[in-house]
């Protein structure tokens, strides 16, 4: 029967296809708190399965017991069963989900063996892995597939909303570099606002639709926040839990200052990079911030070419930013789409979370012998694009001097994302900023000339 609820993700297609392949390994889906992984795997589970069989080892601690006699799949289904016997195992229709697999890493070791045995399919699922997983990945290293889940996408929301070919038609203006219509626009920036107000949190997402408005997507949001800094206390081991809530307190205002360079110093007196380097990538690792490196130098290859003292630091979710700025802001943007001093902000974030669920890194360059500063910059087959994001659509100063100088030969085009329709002069595409979803799917599908 189908979840009139559920809110179709991208996952679903990827878990489809892994059901499909003959050869699969047991999944891990890793992932930020509450982005939506069980749901997703539950919904899967009951729309693929005859019989499954769901383990949470934090609601049910004791089977946490179930590897004491080793890791082999008769001895953990023989112990599962003993725990509780309503679990059933039917061999090759039968799915097991080990959920908050951070608050047991161990069962990871048994992932080689569920693969040679072959019977049963296994999927773990689990926040902080990142901090956790070289553990988990030394145990299962060969016999896994991981997938990583965010938070809703633009996409998704549009079609949660829908829109169900919206994105499509989008790519084709994209490419066609045929301008939106004055209705599109209208319509598509509303719902991008909309979009950056909630996040792609999907209990949030979900909230919204059903209510049709903004009420309790606030407090939400402030909750989740909470959660993420008692995540901080619970799991930060031999770091100063205090440090790592103090830089995500920060990121707000630092985003919202010209030079958005992430900067200890403003974090507390006296703090040194080498003192909070191990907070900042806790909470990388953890899925909650997106850490934007500074390059070198603009050119080919992209990986090895930054230094990792210079970064600025995202939220994952831009609602959670939102949500963390002093209320007159919230409500400016709520009630009259103004964002005033937060905009340049607003729109960075949510590019640079664009960009990292379409699976880019996030880069960006700072001349230290000039104002020449881009906000990122990602990679087509044979050349580097820079990636410029205006909170108004003005001259992109720095954006023409990467294209017009000499000294950046791997630069051929640039894109800028702004509250304006598709255009394109001087080798710079100009597309609207709730395009930004599909940048990955315009590089791929030629969108750029050869």
């Amino acid at each position: 029967m189908k979840n009139l609820n559920y809110v179709k993700r991208k996952a679903d297609d990827f878990l489809a296809s892994w059901k499909k392949d003959p050869q699969r390994k047991p999944l891990i889906v890793k992932g930020a708190r509450q982005v939506g992984k069980t749901e997703t795997v539950l919904h899967f589970a009951k729309q693929n399965y005859k019989n499954v069989v769901y383990i949470n080892f934090v609601t049910d601690e004791k089977f946490k017991l179930i590897t004491r006699d080793g890791y082999e799949p008769e001895n953990i289904v023989k112990n599962i069963t003993l725990i509780d016997q309503t679990k059933k195992f039917v061999p090759e229709k039968t799915l097991i989900i080990f959920d908050e697999l951070q608050e047991f890493p161990d069962i990871a070791t048994s992932l080689k063996f569920f693969n040679l045995d072959g019977r049963f399919d296994v999927i773990c699922l689990g926040s902080l892995l990142g901090v956790n997983y070289r553990r988990i990945e030394s145990n299962s290293v060969g016999y896994k597939t991981d997938f990583e889940m965010s938070s809703l996408d633009f996409e998704e929301f549009l079609q949660a909303k829908g829109y169900e070919n919206a994105a499509d038609e989008m790519l084709a203006k994209m490419k066609g570099i045929t301008p939106f219509s004055e209705v599109e626009m209208s319509v598509f920036n509303n719902l991008f606002n909309d979009f950056c107000v909630i996040g792609g949190m999907p209990a949030i997402v979900s909230a919204y639709l059903k209510n049709g408005n903004f009420n309790g997507v606030l407090e939400m949001q402030k909750q989740l926040i909470l959660d993420y800094k008692e995540d901080a206390k619970k799991y930060a081991e031999g770091l100063d839990k205090a440090r790592i809530i103090h830089v995500l307190d920060h990121i707000p205002a630092q985003l919202a200052k010209e030079n958005k360079k992430f900067q200890i110093s403003k974090v507390a007196p006296g703090a040194r990079f080498k003192d909070y380097w191990g907070c900042i990538e806790w909470l990388r690792d953890a899925g909650i911030v997106n850490v934007c490196y500074c390059l070198n130098f603009p050119e080919l290859p992209l990986k090895g070419n930054y230094d990792e003292s210079k970064y600025k630091l995202y939220f994952f979710d831009t609602g959670l930013l939102l949500a963390g700025l002093d209320e007159d802001a919230q409500d400016d943007f709520r009630v009259n789409g103004n964002f005033g001093v937060y905009g340049g902000a607003l729109y960075e974030n949510i590019a640079a979370e664009s960009l990292k669920k379409q699976g880019f890194e996030l880069y960006y360059y700072k001349r230290e012998d000039s104002t020449l500063e881009e906000d990122f910059f990602v990679r087509a087959k044979n050349f580097l694009i820079p990636v410029e994001v205006k909170a108004k659509n003005r001259t992109a100063k720095s954006l023409r001097t990467l294209l017009e100088s000499e000294r950046y030969p791997d630069i051929t085009y640039g894109i800028k994302f702004v509250r304006g329709n598709v255009g394109f002069a001087d080798n710079i595409f100009t597309f609207p900023y709730f395009c930004s979803f599909l940048l990955k799917r315009y590089i791929k599908e030629g969108g750029f000339p050869n």
